[in-house]
Order: structure tokens, then C-alpha cells, then sequence
């Protein structure tokens, strides 16, 4: 009789993620494309909202949904809770990178080919805990995003290991956000961020507002400029 065993099988399933595009309405040709990340809990909602604040005149924009949904408690109505969503996932957290990477380039293509936007002149930007997945895309795939803006969030673990080469200098600049009472990024270790950015990134720019872990509604003008600055170089 053989004996009984237990193996790990995996089967590989198709998966929709949403999202939002906005559009101007004097949208021309070779448009800039924003692309935004919403943190932990958050929805592309919420994260459209920040993003038109900035700036709705001037870019496309586009707003990704996480692909883990949870109910979340809506405050102390713990009889009407909202559905929120995450990003990174700890149990093989590589298939959660790839998943955002993929999200990322079929984004870019799929805007590019209906609204003809400028392939040189897309940004990131992200809140808390996907700031750190647009930065693995960012500099492992150099060229393809002019700019990065990391609000209250980190950097790879990874990041200073060189022994594979994995990420890769870029001329993509990044803005860093921080929060002085941030609790779960101190500010003492976020601005290390902006030297250890410097090894790869075109240029980096760092910011700090007297806030805890939230995204500063004081820094929508300040990210607004760093935007148009970087549209007017390419012009």
C-alpha cells in the first residue's frame, strides 16, 4: 500500500482589477498620464478625489482599485461597515508585485492607445503601503515613468541589495511626503529615503507636513508644482 503525501498544487486563475480615468475636457493630444494608488483601506474613489485636486486640467488621470477587498468598520457605526482595499499580500508577496507590475504596463498601453497620452511624461503617485510597489516599478523598469511622488510611505526591503542588479538607475525623479507624527513611518527614518533614492532616481525632493499617517492636504500645491515643472522640461 502507498504511502498517503501531501503536495502543494497552484492553479493559475484570471482576476479583473478596476479602474477610474478621468479625463479633461480640453484634452488634447499627447496628454500626461497620472496614475495614483490608493493605501490600505482605501478605494480608487478616494484616490481619484486627491488626484483631481492636485491637478484636473492638465493630465489624464487614472485611479487603481487593490485587488484584496475586506470589510472595513466605518468608524464607531460598526453596523454599517464599507468595503475596502489592500495591495501587498505577506504570503508570497512576488506574485503580488508581479500582479502590480502587470496592472501598471497594461494601464500605461491601454491609455496610450485610446487617448493618446505621452509615453515620456506618466507619474505615480501612491499613498502608504503601495509607495513602495511603484518604486520596485519604477526602477526595475527604468524610462517608464518620468516621476514618482511616495506619500507617507516606504522603500523596498530590497533595495540596497546589489547583488542581482535588480533595480536600476532611471532618469525618473521622486517626490517624498512624509508626516512628522507619521506612526507607522517615523520621520527620522523616512528621511534616509531621499539619499538612498539618490543612488538610482533622477532626482529626489522631500517634504515634510505636522500631520500623522494621512496625505497632507497642504501638499496638494506643492505636488502640483512638481508636476508642471516636469511637463514644462519636456515640452
Amino acid at each position: 500500500m502507498a504511502e498517503a503525501t501531501t503536495h502543494q498544487k497552484e492553479t493559475e486563475q484570471r482576476i479583473k482589477l478596476y479602474y477610474d480615468i478621468y479625463v479633461p475636457g480640453n484634452a488634447g493630444q499627447k496628454m500626461p498620464l497620472l496614475i495614483c494608488l490608493h493605501g490600505y483601506e482605501g478605494n480608487k474613489e478616494s484616490m481619484m478625489a486627491k488626484a483631481r485636486a492636485i491637478n484636473s486640467h492638465d493630465f489624464v488621470i487614472a485611479s487603481v482599485q487593490g485587488p484584496n477587498s475586506f470589510f472595513v468598520r466605518n468608524g464607531e457605526d460598526t453596523g454599517k461597515p464599507r468595503i475596502g482595499f489592500g495591495w501587498m499580500m505577506q504570503y508570497k508577496a512576488e506574485e503580488t508585485i508581479r500582479l502590480h507590475h502587470d496592472t501598471l504596463s497594461t494601464i500605461i498601453q491601454a491609455t496610450h492607445a485610446e487617448y493618446d497620452i505621452d509615453l515620456d511624461r506618466v507619474f505615480l503617485l501612491a499613498f502608504s503601503q503601495s509607495v513602495s510597489l511603484n518604486y520596485r516599478f519604477a526602477f526595475t523598469s527604468p524610462g517608464a515613468v518620468r516621476g514618482v511622488i511616495a506619500v507617507c510611505g516606504g522603500i523596498p526591503g530590497d533595495w540596497s541589495d546589489d547583488t542581482h542588479n535588480k533595480y536600476k538607475v532611471s532618469r525618473t525623479d521622486a517626490l517624498i511626503i512624509a508626516g512628522h507624527e507619521d506612526e507607522f513611518y517615523p520621520i527620522e527614518r523616512v528621511k534616509t529615503f531621499k539619499d538612498a533614492l539618490a543612488r538610482r532616481a533622477g532626482h529626489v525632493d522631500f517634504y515634510s507636513f505636522p500631520v500623522g499617517h494621512v496625505f497632507p492636504n497642504d501638499s496638494l500645491p506643492l505636488i502640483n508644482g512638481w508636476l508642471l515643472s516636469r511637463i514644462a522640461a519636456a515640452d
